[in-house]
């Protein structure tokens, strides 16, 4: 049986349950043939992003995955989860799919980010 997805806020927090991808991740600016397998494209006018898995030259992030099934048009997760990282000083990058959402977040503090989800998660 397929669940519908969650829409308010109070089953999206204490549904999250954040998973912690093991590998890291870029985001860069595509010049030429797209990479082989990326997270995501994000085409915008100055060009297009790809997000792959693995460390290069720039900045590490790690992938945090939301594993509730939010509804696209459920209110507040997105406000509670940067919330809750900004207050810590951790930057956070969102990109949400039709099941989940992904959370990009400086690799060298993904423990501290992961373990202040789970804690909105508990609380919520």
């Amino acid at each position: 049986m397929v669940r519908p997805p969650v829409s308010d806020l109070a089953g999206m927090l204490a549904g999250m349950a954040p998973v912690l991808n093991a590998d890291p991740w870029q985001f860069l600016v595509v010049e030429g043939a797209l990479p082989d397998d990326p997270f995501a494209l994000i085409r915008e006018d100055e060009g297009i992003t790809a997000i792959i898995a693995g460390a290069g030259e720039g900045a590490a992030f790690a992938r945090i995955t939301l594993m509730v099934h939010s509804a696209l048009d459920g209110v507040g997760l997105t406000a509670a989860v940067s919330g809750i990282l900004a207050e810590s000083g951790i930057a956070c990058n969102i990109i949400a799919g039709f099941h989940h959402d992904h959370l990009f977040v400086p690799w060298e503090r993904r423990d501290e980010a992961l373990e202040l989800l789970q804690r909105l998660a508990q609380a919520g």
